[in-house]
């Protein structure tokens, strides 16, 4: 298996339903604009971000509890 090299991080704000899970797991990353939609903590008008090592484990956790999948997590790898 391959070396991450690079994460990027993709939301989808149309498809989030202001659970809160994102910022539950992933504070440092995500927060919600003033209609409770998930945005980057960051670059709030973002809609893509790219992960320094140290973010990626809590994003992927944050990926793995949206109930509706309005984050995105694409990885790639030296393999």
């Amino acid at each position: 298996m391959g070396e991450i090299l690079e994460s990027i991080c993709q939301i989808v704000p149309e498809q989030c339903i202001a659970c809160g899970l994102c910022a539950v797991y992933a504070p440092d990353i995500f927060e919600y604009d003033e209609e409770g939609i998930v945005c980057f903590k960051e670059a709030p008008s973002a809609t893509h971000l790219s992960l320094k090592p140290a973010q990626v484990s809590t994003t992927l956790q944050a990926y793995r509890k949206c109930p509706v999948r309005a984050i995105l997590l694409n990885q790639t790898s030296n393999d």
